[in-house]
């Protein structure tokens, strides 16, 4: 699926233009009072748009926050819940955090929201749900989808190339969180929706046969990446939650942010955690066959077989200037052991981590993994 035709199969706007020039958004919009939401990383990006909707009519309500890496905890919400009590429309400029919060303060005062996308950085532009930090918790949230993602590949392409990166390692994600739904179906019976499961593996597997031509900084790579962060959203909208996008690789990456954020530390980028997540992921399922034979788990044996390597999706980061150990993060050892066999407590939801933990495999393989990966 195309990203043209999202809009028309989801009802959102995912309209791609040139320098702020939107027609159909700007329309919708003309006359309205509109909050841009920026951070200083997006605050320059965003003069563009601005400057598009004040030629519109529309009056632009501007609220930057003043980090470079603003977080998207209950304070960020609440300011853009209070600036938006003034506006009709939320439209961030930026990728994760800003997307967030406007989705989230858009759910709560029942105004629509958009995103102007700065980066392809992440998979939550076109989803339902918001993660947010909650009294040093990372929660998940009702929010709405968006109601229009400007995409201006000129922007897209200059953005930095480990953001471009992240977005890599959050799509490769995907094969594991895949797998991790479909075992958990076959063995928990869970239910399992094939319609998003199987939208999100095609838009994967098209994102990764394009891997080439991103690493050539070509632009027909980047609009892939977008498109299947795009359709990762779609995938769990169909779903009714984050089962298509999200697995073990995420519980990980955000066991670590909430270390980050009890150290007080900046927060590396989620896609570069999930990256390093979904290498541990790939690890054990390729590895499993090394304890004693799981009765009854045959198919669990069976999904190992059709997925790729570590070392590929190590070989991709690296390659796009992402970390490719967690010690590149400055994350203690300790923290990294103690991820290992605390993290698939943080969603109710069984993954293959969940697995090697309630079997107690991970007594034996978690001297292996961080030798391999720390």
């Amino acid at each position: 699926m195309k990203i043209g035709s999202l809009s028309q199969t989801f009802g959102v706007n995912a309209e791609v233009g040139e320098e702020g020039n939107f027609p159909r958004f700007l329309q919708s919009v003309g006359g309205k009072r509109v909050l841009v939401v920026t951070d200083e990383n997006t605050l320059p990006i965003s003069s563009k748009i601005a400057g598009a909707l004040q030629r519109n009519g529309s009056v632009v309500l501007p609220l930057s926050f003043p980090e470079r890496e603003p977080v998207a905890d209950e304070r960020t919400v609440e300011a853009a819940r209070k600036a938006g009590e003034n506006a009709d429309y939320l439209l961030a400029v930026g990728a994760g955090t800003l997307n967030d919060v406007c989705k989230r303060a858009g759910f709560l005062l029942g105004k629509p929201s958009g995103v102007f996308a700065t980066a392809p950085s992440m998979d939550g532009f076109a989803s339902g749900v918001t993660p947010l930090i909650e009294k040093g918790f990372k929660i998940t949230r009702n929010a709405q989808v968006a109601k229009d993602i400007l995409i201006d590949y000129s922007v897209l392409c200059a953005a930095p190339r480990m953001m471009i990166g992240a977005g890599v390692g959050d799509i490769l994600a995907k094969y594991c969180c895949l797998a991790d739904w479909r075992i958990s179906g076959d063995l928990t019976g869970e239910p399992y929706n094939a319609e998003a499961a199987n939208l999100m593996y095609e838009a994967v597997k098209a994102c990764d046969g394009s891997l080439p031509a991103l690493l050539r900084g070509e632009r027909s790579g980047v609009e892939q990446l977008m498109n299947a962060l795009l359709i990762s959203g779609y995938a769990m909208v169909i779903a009714g939650n984050s089962r298509p996008a999200s697995g073990a690789e995420h519980h990980m990456s955000h066991f670590l942010e909430m270390d980050f954020l009890a150290r007080g530390k900046p927060i590396p980028l989620h896609g570069v955690k999930v990256g390093l997540g979904t290498a541990v992921s790939l690890w054990l399922y390729h590895h499993l066959k090394d304890f004693p034979p799981l009765e009854g788990c045959e198919k669990v044996y069976a999904e190992a077989e059709k997925l790729p390597g570590s070392e590929y999706v190590l070989q991709i980061l690296g390659s796009l200037g992402c970390p490719v150990r967690f010690s590149e993060l400055g994350i203690p050892r300790g923290t990294v052991e103690k991820m290992l066999f605390e993290a698939y407590r943080i969603r109710d939801r069984f993954t293959i981590l969940t697995l090697y933990c309630k079997k107690g495999y991970m007594e034996r393989a978690a001297d292996h993994i961080l030798e391999e990966f720390y």
